[in-house]
This record gives structure tokens, sequence and C-alpha cells, in this order.
């Protein structure tokens, strides 16, 4: 579940004080005004925060590439006096995402920068959420959904069963981990009008202003093979029934645009670009854990389980979920002072919040020899009762693992997850090794299907291939191309 999030930036942390000292002075041009001293201060307050919540920095080379071109592209919005007024951060993430909050700071996660193909892409993106703070969208959005937090806004889905606002009450600490905290999404018109800001941005910089739209259909593309890898069907959710316009139907507008643009020159700057993200982290960071098929597994911690068949699970720097038709759950942690039914307890009032929830008297297991304390409460919501379990895990003395689920009342879909919870063997978690972007290039008789066989995949490796590459679905290879591959192998440097 790699959701894009490009453009909905401003989170909830911070959206009470995101504004900014600027407007926009005509479609496509920002007030050459400096950054306000409060937005400075109330962003300098959530980056930390950011940073947790998206993996940290990613460390490498290729965060000062990110920064380099952040800047120059954000010099061209009139935002500031000095390009180092932005703060561009390159987030060890591995959820396509983008976003921006006030003070100048700009995040694209390392997930989202490898399927571009040109530093032009990586320049459109990052315009984009610069044209965000620079049309102050922040503060023009509903003032109720800036002020909530998940759990009110999150109307959640559980099985079908639409919660309500006691469900999403219950379910504010689970979903609050679930999605990486939360981003609230821009209307459609302050997205296009992002668009049309970071074409203009681009342009001004010398870069090809078409990237924005090449860019937006290789993301169109993604989301399409995540559907169809996930077993679900967007396009079942019609363009208008979201405020937030995906990103196919933005992919022509983009080109449109972009045709009206008197551009500073063309600039892809592709060699240099590919090279940059020669051995660069894909998909999850060992060190965050990983998720493979159906199994969840971490060296560090040493431990792993299982989700059921036809749930999928996302994996974030505190938890894990596993969404699927017949509830939600999350595989997190907790401080722990040896007592088993205690943290029980802590977890369900952090799981209610102000809703007490009365679960049933805590009972002990031993699960894979993992000492175990679970119990169930139950809980009524506007549309049906649905019951809430908690399964704790002693891994020691001082660490203790959890899982929470949220289902409809008397049904049972994780019943095998709680059973898989397990400590990996040190053979096991030796033998986990990240994906790494490899750079190759094409030789005389390589071909789309011969090259895919090498990506680390043991599904859809073609049409992984062609999106990670931008390629379209007749379009071949010619000899001298250089292209990307996910492979278990180290970098080529």
């Amino acid at each position: 579940m790699k959701t894009w999030l490009y453009g909905a930036a401003c989170l909830a942390l911070a959206a009470a004080a995101c504004t900014t000292s600027t407007t926009a002075q005509q479609p496509g041009v920002a007030a050459p005004q400096s950054i306000s001293a409060r937005d400075k201060a109330e962003g300098a307050k959530a980056h930390p925060q950011l940073l947790e919540e998206f993996g940290g920095l990613y460390e490498g080379p290729q965060s000062a590439y990110v920064t380099r071109v952040g800047r120059g592209v954000a010099a061209q919005s009139g935002l500031a006096s000095a390009p180092n007024e932005f703060t561009i951060s390159l987030l060890n993430s591995p959820v396509n995402n983008a976003f921006a909050i006030p003070g100048g700071y700009v995040y694209v996660t390392r997930q989202l920068m490898v399927l571009m193909n040109n530093e032009a892409e990586l320049a459109s993106v990052l315009g984009h959420e610069v044209g965000h703070i620079a049309a102050r969208h922040s503060q023009k959005r509903n003032a109720k959904a800036s002020r909530a937090g998940l759990g009110a806004i999150l109307a959640t889905v559980l099985g079908g069963v639409l919660l309500g606002d006691n469900g999403a009450r219950l379910g504010q600490q689970l979903g609050s981990a679930l999605a990486q905290r939360y981003v609230l999404s821009y209307s459609r018109a302050q997205e296009y009008e992002a668009d049309d800001l970071g074409i203009t941005y681009l342009a001004r910089s010398g870069y090809e202003p078409l990237a924005a739209s090449t860019m937006l259909a290789s993301l169109a593309s993604q989301t399409a093979l995540d559907a169809r890898r996930d077993g679900r069907n967007d396009k079942a959710l019609p363009e208008w029934a979201s405020t937030h316009p995906d990103p196919a139907s933005r992919v022509v507008r983009a080109r449109q645009k972009a045709s009206q643009m008197v551009a500073q020159g063309r600039q892809t700057n592709r060699e240099a670009f590919l090279q940059m993200l020669d051995g660069i982290i894909y998909d999850d960071d060992p060190q965050q854990g990983i998720v493979e098929g159906r199994s969840f597994q971490h060296p560090g911690l040493r431990l792993a389980f299982t989700a059921p068949s036809g749930y999928v699970m996302s994996n974030g720097p505190k938890a894990v979920s596993i969404n699927g038709a017949g509830g939600q759950a999350q595989f997190s942690a907790g401080p722990y002072q040896g007592d088993l039914d205690a943290y029980l307890g802590r977890v369900f009032r952090s799981v209610g919040g102000q809703t007490q929830l009365a679960y049933s008297a805590p009972r002990r297991t031993v699960v894979n020899g993992l000492p175990t304390s679970y119990a169930i409460a139950r809980a009524n919501t506007s549309s049906g009762p649905v019951d809430v379990t908690v399964f704790a895990y002693e891994f020691g003395p001082t660490q203790v693992y959890h899982l929470v689920a949220i289902t409809r009342a008397g049904a049972a879909p994780f019943e095998g997850l709680f059973q898989s919870v397990r400590r990996l063997s040190a053979e096991e978690a030796g033998n986990i090794r990240p994906r790494r972007i490899a750079i190759t290039t094409v030789k005389a008789g390589d071909t789309v299907a011969s090259l895919a066989t090498k990506m680390a995949y043991t599904d859809y490796q073609i049409e992984r291939f062609r999106v990670l590459n931008g390629l379209a679905e007749a379009e071949g290879l010619r000899p001298g191309q250089k292209v990307k591959l996910v492979t278990f192998a180290a970098s080529s440097r």
C-alpha cells in the first residue's frame, strides 16, 4: 500500500499555522516576499517530527543532489531572498510521496524519486510542492479539516463497516500509525494551481517543462500497477468522487500547460540523474523491517509474522499495518515494565482515547515460545458493534510487541496473524538484504523481457520494469540506453 500523496501537503501537526507571507501576484507568478519568521518557526518545530514519522533522512550522496535541485527550483518562486532558506529533504521512506510545510520545508521520498527518469522530473515534483506554499493553499483549506486529527477525519471503513464518529475515535491511535501520520488533501483546483506554478518554476530554471507530464504519467502507471498487485480496482472510483485529482487526469493538463511555456532551456540531465540513483535503497529498508508478500521480517528486532491471505501490509518506521476486507490491524511496540496484563490495559486506553473500552479479562497463552496475553473489547458504533482485539507478546524482560485489530463483532479474520508472531533465527536475519537500484546499459540483444528477469521480484517483473523506466506498453529498448533495475546486488560504483 504505497499510496502517493504528492501535493497533499501540510500535516495536521502544523496545520493550524499553515500560512505564508506571500500570495500569487498573477496566475503562475508568486509575489517576491520573504518567508515569514512565524512560518520558519512553525516549520522548524514540525520538521523533526516529520523526519521521525517518515523514516528519517536518507543517508547517501542522493540527499545533497536533491537539496541542490530543490533549492534551484524554489528560488524561482520569489518566496525567499536566498536559496538556502529552503530545507529540501530526501526521506528514507518506501512510500511514493512528496509534500511541503510552511517555512520553506519541502520533502520527497526516495521511493518516489526512483520512479523518476531524469533531473527535470525531480525538479517538477519539488516545484509543485513549492507551488503549494507560494499559493498559500494550506491556509485556504477548510478550517475544520485543517484542525482535525486523524481520528476525526479518517472516516475509517473496516470490512465494509463505516464506523462513524465513535468508530473514528476508537481507531485514532490505530489509524495514526497506519497512515504514518496524516496528510490532508488539497482541493482539485489547488492541485491544478500547484501543477501550473511548478511548471512555471521548471521552465524558468531551464528544465524541460514537459517533465511534469512525464512524471505524472509514470506515477499513474505505478498507481495502476499497485492496484493490480493488491487486487484492487481503483478505476471503480470516478475522479469526481474525490477532491484529489488522480495522476492520470493531470497528465494531459500538465502537457498542455508545458506547451504554452516559453522555456529558458530544455535540460533533463538524464545521465547524471540515473548515475546518482545507482545503489539507492528501493522498497523497504531492512533497518525498518521488510515486507515480502504476506510476510514481515525485521532482522534487527529478530521478529516475523504473516498476514492473512488477501490482506495488504504497509510498513512504517513505528508500525506495520495490515489491511483487508475483514478489518485492519497494526503491529507496534511500547514501553514495558514486565507485566503483560498491565501492558494490554495501556494499549486499550491508547486505542480508545476518550472512549473507555471495557475489555475482557486478559488470557495467557504461549505463541511460538513467546509468553502472550490477549483480550477483546466490544464497542458500539453508529454502524453496529465492532471488536477491538489486542495480543501482547513478550520477547524479553523489557521487550514487548503487540497486535491491535478492529473487525466486525464476532469475526476472526486475524486469528492466523495472531498465531504467526515468532522470533527470527540468526541465520534468517542474516539473509535479509535490501533491494537496491542498479543502473545498467542496454546491450545488443537485450530486451524488456530479458532484462526484467533480473528484477528482484517473483511477480510482475515486466510490468515493474516498464513502470520503473517510464516505458510505454509496446516501447522497446535500444543499445546504449541506460535503464534501472531493482536487484539485491550492491551498487556498481
